[in-house]
């Protein structure tokens, strides 16, 4: 019961601190993180031991797969520079930093975890940047950069992760051999989870109860991450890839009511995951913090900052000479001004927080794995670090900065919404009767912008408006597959025809 009582305590304070983080205007990420602290000073708490390969799956793959959903594959290939840039160039500088750093402190620490500790640290979480920006929104194309490294850099960091960990195991770790058996696992992971994709969709595509779906749709998610362990690819690409094909899907693919449940079914594990998360951590501290606390090893905490600082300042170095070496090309439609630009790197490198990929990968770690003891306090104080010290100040620095705000998804809003509404004029075209009458004058208002289209309690208006939101469906289907809107216009319109359909269930 102790440890029963103990989840309910640490949901509801969970709760309660996002609450609190949404009035004050921080991410919640950084109160999580607190509380993970807080809980590793409890004394009494029950040590909660879960199988290293469990806690990846468990915490990572769902997170993975809600992020590449969300994922815009057009802002993915605008911006495939910057982001490859971040998930190559900047994760393998920050490893190889890192592992620099540790062996010079610690001599006998192997190679091999000391590059899983920097491969572990590499990838920074977006979670906290994107809940900052929603409240400031600065340029578009900065979230997109964010939200595409996020997405991918955790796949190349944990491909270097996964390596090295088994390079323990075996008592070698080569560069010559790693690098083509890297680039192997991850052409054969990527077409593994574009495969996958397209077989699951047509199962999950056939079941109409909500409750039946979501339960697959997490079965199938911590399935298509076993199965890639069982074909030793990288289960992080094999389920990225998976997300951003099964995203592809039109919008009737699915049903309303299952898609409505769905996302706020997964926007709700999201969250529970990051405490977990944090939770697990602090549990995992409370045993090792004595020894700290008297002495043992007190300067682990000032090799733990020491790699605070790599990170951070490689990240910055990186995306300066980025912005050196690769200037924005001024033809882009969305290209911005040297000092715009300049803005902007500042920006993204300070964007760097680490958060939930970083301790599950911290935690996976086998318990006779060289210095995990060590290793779990660094990815601690590295992700409290990046959390407090940028978290808190990612906003005042947007605000400072003075970035214009741009309305290309504002546009694109506009743009899908009129091509809905075209499609439901062109539905009702063939239409008769006062019910069509009465609709086409509804919609046409709404097109020249007098007033929003509203919902009618008349059976015979139900009926057709289930009929033409087939229609717009298809409209705004047709642009995102030609790229003239991007998944945010995308989901926020699909979600409005899918609050209309659903009030003609009256």
């Amino acid at each position: 019961m102790l440890a029963f009582e103990m989840l309910l305590a640490i949901l509801l304070g969970a709760a309660v601190l996002a609450m609190l983080a949404k009035r004050i205007g921080v991410p919640y990420p950084v109160l999580l993180a607190l509380m993970g602290m807080a809980i590793s000073l409890i004394p009494g708490l029950p040590k909660l031991d879960l199988p290293p390969d469990l806690i990846l799956a468990l915490l990572v793959a769902p997170v993975l797969l809600d992020a590449a959903h969300d994922m815009s594959l057009r802002d993915l290939r605008r911006n495939w520079r910057p982001i490859f840039s971040l998930v190559v160039v900047a994760v393998g500088l920050t490893t190889v930093a890192v592992a620099f750093t540790v062996r010079w402190f610690l001599p006998d620490m192997p190679w091999a975890a000391a590059i899983a500790l920097g491969a572990l640290l590499a990838p920074p979480d977006a979670v906290a940047a994107i809940a900052i920006m929603r409240q400031v929104e600065p340029p578009h194309r900065i979230r997109m950069v964010l939200e595409g490294e996020s997405l991918l850099n955790d796949a190349s960091s944990l491909l270097i992760y996964r390596f090295a960990v088994a390079s323990v195991a075996t008592g070698s770790f080569h560069a010559r051999d790693a690098v083509p058996a890297l680039i192997l696992v991850a052409v054969g992971s990527v077409a593994a989870g574009w495969v996958l994709a397209i077989l699951i969709g047509h199962l999950i595509r056939r079941v109409d109860d909500a409750a039946i779906s979501i339960v697959l749709q997490f079965v199938m998610t911590f399935g298509v991450w076993l199965l890639a362990e069982q074909l030793h690819l990288s289960a992080v690409i094999t389920v990225v890839a998976f997300g951003l094909t099964a995203a592809r899907a039109p919008t009737s693919a699915m049903p309303t009511p299952v898609r409505v449940n769905a996302f706020a079914t997964w926007e709700t594990v999201t969250f529970v995951l990051n405490v977990l998360a944090f939770v697990l951590i602090g549990l995992q501290l409370r045993p090792i913090l004595p020894t700290i606390a008297g002495g043992q090893h007190m300067n682990w905490l000032s090799m733990a900052a020491a790699c605070l600082a790599v990170v951070i300042v490689i990240r910055f170095v990186w995306v300066f000479s980025y912005r050196f070496f690769f200037p924005d090309d001024p033809g882009r439609p969305d290209a911005v001004t040297k000092q715009e630009s300049f803005k902007g790197g500042l920006v993204i490198g300070w964007s760097g927080m680490r958060g939930i990929v970083t301790l599950a990968a911290a935690l996976a770690l086998p318990d006779a794995f060289p210095y995990r003891d060590f290793i779990l306090v660094t990815a601690f104080v590295v992700v409290l670090g990046t959390l407090l010290i940028q978290g808190l100040t990612l906003r005042p620095l947007l605000k400072w900065l003075k970035m214009p705000h741009d309305n290309v998804v504002e546009k694109e809003i506009l743009l899908a919404r009129t091509k809905a509404l075209k499609a439901a004029l062109g539905g009702l075209a063939n239409q008769e009767g006062q019910a069509a009458q009465r609709l086409r004058q509804e919609y046409e208002a709404a097109l020249a912008g007098a007033k929003a289209a509203s919902d009618s309690s008349a059976i015979t208006d139900n009926v057709l408006r289930r009929q033409i939101v087939k229609h717009a469906r298809g409209a705004i289907d047709v642009l995102r597959d030609s790229g003239q809107i991007g998944d945010d216009a995308y989901r926020r319109v699909e979600q409005e025809l899918d609050w209309l359909e659903l009030s003609t269930h009256r």
